[in-house]
């Protein structure tokens, strides 16, 4: 049979499987709570492979290599958010899960209203979730055209429109659970897809093995194979981004935007315990999913790199929207073609399904139902407004990325950087970093316009990104709020006090994981400082092994050192982790707040 045949063989049976748990969730979820966020009862497993396939998503399997080819090694740095991503779970995911199970917060701007006591706290929380969801998931669906057009011929616009309607159905029937019991699935073709992909294409017969795979590759001009500098000095500049290390670092915090952004704070008010947290963050994000990004993503982008100097008709007058689905179009049989094909639906349908969900949810919960029908809404009325308003989030969606000129992966890390945004209001609710409220308000209004800016105006000045001004600003404005002596009411000093009291009390680390949580506090910004920052230019010339460039190897080493550092930080100082009495604690000292 045909690829194009196999393509729709197995499209067809991943049709089936979704729409069966679309349908299940359907007849079974009757409460609002249930649909928005699967009744706090998303189990282990589920939570452990759709959180990691919804943290990584299509811009991975297609944007990612597309620009490795594009900009070269200095862009693979961008693997690392199999660390920077996760190590935000491991900074709040579990103390949010404590909270929202002790207060009962449905989504994240209830839990950052009662903290701060502010609704126009809230109303940002939404506007940030709306922006987030509609970019992000801009990315996946023009992604999934992109590659449909490519394998099957069908008209770019076409097929985008043909894959969200899939995605749309099974996650407007049958709420975040349905999500992910499918994402299950999409994590293990997601991983598949992308190391059966790399290693079709470094075995081809053209590279001549590894041997000449290597030898090709040292070949290249040197701006493929190096990280240009540490810093450019003055104001960003129109056009594509300069690998800088400042660059690479201050990406690399936007991509830490994925799990503090609004979607994840839902998803982890969710999950059933937080049990799986540190596993996902060690194990499935930074080992098995960096597994597959620091080896084979990159002998996908390095590989049609190598083909396109060398002149092969095929890959010239490529993008990085087409360099995947080119490489899966010429360098699989059939069956891998729609096997691998699946992958990458799997890995975009992962992240869409989440974001336009629990956009729905936060624009139902937030504003029609406390705003519009003043909490007198039921059950039914719920989830069939929210069902209304995911509708509305995709077409959206479709809308930007349809007209969006941007390269995927830059787009992406624009939604991101909202999402990062969010970290001036994380430290303070999960931490106690304290500011006053007007500080909140105004800090994550200005973060937020901060983003705008160093994105539209002045793209990336000092060659940092978006996300990091954003955070910068918003901390800034914060503190000058503090500083300059504006006090909270006493009632919001109280609340303050007693959340405090409880979550430090609940969460006290063992004397053991004081000691780590010391150590973690030099070894974690070294890493940052060595891997992925400042010194990261010392890769250009480092060490070599088994043909990889220096850049290549630096990169490796520091991806394998960084599973010890989250092992270190998940497991030995407790970050993640959770025993019997905490969970005990969470489920019986309740004291809820929210309206259900």
């Amino acid at each position: 049979m045909s690829s194009v045949t196999w393509v729709y063989i197995l499209l067809g049976l991943y049709i089936v499987y979704s729409t069966y748990e679309g349908m299940k969730g359907f007849f079974k979820e009757k409460t609002a709570a249930g649909y928005a966020i699967g009744g706090r009862s998303v189990p282990f497993i589920a939570f452990l492979m759709a959180a990691t396939a919804a943290s990584f998503s299509g811009w991975t399997f297609i944007g990612h290599p597309g620009l490795i080819w594009r900009d070269g090694l200095a862009y693979a740095f961008a693997s690392f958010y199999v660390i920077t991503i996760p190590i935000t779970g491991t900074f709040f995911a579990k103390r949010q899960w404590l909270l929202g199970k002790r207060y009962g917060f449905v989504t994240p701007g209830d839990m950052y209203a009662y903290y701060f006591n502010s609704e126009a706290l809230r109303y940002l929380v939404v506007l940030t979730a709306v922006l987030y969801s509609i970019f992000y998931s801009a990315v996946q669906l023009m992604a999934a055209g992109a590659l449909f057009n490519v394998i099957t011929g069908v008209d770019f616009i076409t097929g985008a429109l043909f894959l969200a309607a899939i995605v749309w159905f099974y996650v407007v029937t049958g709420g975040m659970k349905a999500g992910a019991y499918v994402g299950v699935l999409q994590f293990c073709l997601l991983v598949g897809g992308i190391i059966l992909l790399g290693i079709f294409v470094i075995h081809d017969p053209q590279f001549g093995g590894w041997s000449g795979f290597a030898a090709s590759m040292a070949k290249l001009d040197q701006k493929f194979l190096t990280v240009p500098e540490v810093i450019t000095w003055g104001l960003g500049k129109k056009g594509a981004a300069s690998w800088t290390s400042m660059m690479i670092l201050t990406y690399m915090f936007a991509l830490m935007g994925i799990q503090s952004s609004p979607a994840f704070t839902m998803t982890f008010f969710g999950i059933k315990s937080p049990k799986p947290l540190a596993w996902q963050q060690t194990f499935m994000s930074t080992f098995v999913v960096g597994f597959a990004l620091f080896y084979f993503t990159a002998f996908q982008g390095m590989g049609a790199k190598v083909l396109e100097v060398a002149g092969v008709a095929t890959f010239q007058g490529m993008s990085d929207r087409t360099i995947v689905p080119t490489l899966i179009q010429n360098f699989l049989p059939p069956f891998m073609v729609g096997l691998v094909f699946m992958g990458a639906i799997a890995a975009i349908h992962s992240t869409a399904a989440p974001y336009i969900n629990t956009g729905g949810s936060i624009l139902l919960r937030d504003v029609y139902w406390r705003l519009i029908r003043k909490q007198q809404a039921g059950d039914a009325e719920q989830i069939w407004v929210n069902r209304i308003l995911t509708t509305v989030l995709t077409i959206s969606a479709l809308y930007v990325g349809i007209n969006s000129k941007a390269a995927l992966v830059i787009l992406g890390a624009l939604a991101t950087a909202f999402g990062f945004v969010m970290y001036v209001l994380l430290i303070g609710v999960c931490w106690g970093f304290k500011f006053p409220r007007v500080g909140a308000v105004l800090g994550t209004a200005a973060g937020m316009f901060a983003v705008y800016l160093t994105y539209a105006v002045w793209p990336n000045p000092l060659s940092m990104h978006c996300a990091f001004w954003g955070t910068f600003v918003g901390l800034i404005v914060a503190y000058i709020c503090k500083g300059i002596g504006i006090k909270d009411d006493k009632e919001t000093i109280d609340r303050q006090a007693e959340i405090r009291q409880w979550l430090d009390s609940v969460d006290a680390p063992t004397e053991s994981g004081i000691k780590w949580r010391g150590i973690m506090k030099f070894v974690v910004p070294l890493w940052f400082f060595f891997a992925i920052g400042p010194a990261c230019i010392l890769g250009n010339n480092a060490f070599s092994f088994a043909g990889f460039p220096p850049l290549w190897s630096w990169q490796i080493f520091w991806w394998a050192a960084s599973i010890v550092m989250m092992w270190g930080l998940c497991f030995k100082a407790e970050m993640s982790t959770t025993n019997d009495d905490q969970i005990a604690r969470a489920n019986k000292e309740t004291m809820i707040v929210v309206k259900a």
